[in-house]
């Protein structure tokens, strides 16, 4: 009798064990972090909005070279722009989308207390944080490339008027183009570990674009050296060093195009390893 009711407990503490490696297995992380991302509407909302935001500024940017080029300093500047820094003009107002669905991934569970069941279905945390980055990057990724090639499209019959066509050939399109998605990547990242730092939707969202969009344009009113140096630092005049090919749109007086990368990507690590070790350790 009681070996009997030995071997099936045996049994059944073994099945539950096996389910709870199962459950804490990285694939099956990352397809709760699909399923959670795909049935928040928005989600979609901020998809459709950053498409659309990529595709009607750079059309209205290409739409305004007629009046550009009846005047001196606007031909001037159309013979030196180069073609792809207009249709990825819609970039700066994309981060903004990208971003509140960054910061949204991990501060709507904590509004909801759904952070509480995701942590407990995986106690080691740091998986929670690494599929929602991926599934972000993933999806940041996939956005912005039909963002871009939509821009591109119709764009294409204002900028054949002035021969600024960017040839899918030319090694500068691919930086705008690179640059633009890689940025955009790195502007949800961010918004995402500041979310988890805060937990509050409200907080990340307004600390994410302060940094990213607000901050250079209030600091270029200081006109003082350092105030000018720290503002080069900034993610945004830190991406104009590698997206403005051209110089026409901006540029960067103290980094080269690859240091504008390395700036850009030290804000997001940095921030995610911050949000890591406080996740790790906090409660829920």
């Amino acid at each position: 009798m009681s070996t009997a009711t030995a071997a099936p407990a045996t049994r059944g503490r073994a099945a539950e064990q096996a389910q709870v490696r199962a459950r804490l297995t990285f694939p099956g992380v990352m397809r709760g972090e699909w399923i959670k991302l795909f049935s928040l509407r928005s989600t979609w909302w901020s998809l459709g909005l950053t498409v659309a935001l990529m595709t009607l500024i750079g059309l209205a940017g290409a739409a305004s070279m007629g009046t550009m080029a009846v005047t001196p300093d606007g031909a001037a500047m159309l013979e030196h722009v180069h073609g792809a820094e207009f249709v990825a003009s819609g970039y700066q107002m994309a981060m903004v989308t990208v971003a509140v669905l960054g910061a949204l991934l991990i501060t709507g569970e904590y509004s909801t207390g759904m952070i509480r069941s995701t942590l407990a279905a995986v106690p080691t945390r740091l998986p929670v944080l690494a599929a929602k980055a991926i599934a972000l990057t993933l999806l940041t990724v996939v956005v912005g490339v039909i963002g871009l090639a939509l821009s591109y499209l119709v764009t294409i019959p204002f900028l054949s008027d002035h021969d600024l066509v960017p040839s899918l050939s030319d090694t500068q399109t691919w930086q705008v183009f690179g640059g633009t998605i890689f940025f955009l990547v790195m502007a949800a990242l961010f918004a995402l570990g500041i979310g988890t730092l805060l937990r509050s939707t409200a907080g990340a969202v307004t600390i994410s674009l302060v940094v990213l969009l607000l901050l250079p344009g209030i600091l270029q009113f200081i006109r003082i050296d350092w105030v000018q140096d720290v503002v080069n630092f900034l993610p945004m005049p830190a991406a104009m060093a590698f997206l403005s090919v051209s110089d026409t749109f901006g540029g960067n007086d103290l980094l080269t195009a690859w240091e504008g990368v390395a700036v850009v990507a030290a804000y997001a690590v940095a921030v995610l390893a911050a949000a890591a070790v406080v996740l790790r350790r906090r409660d829920a």
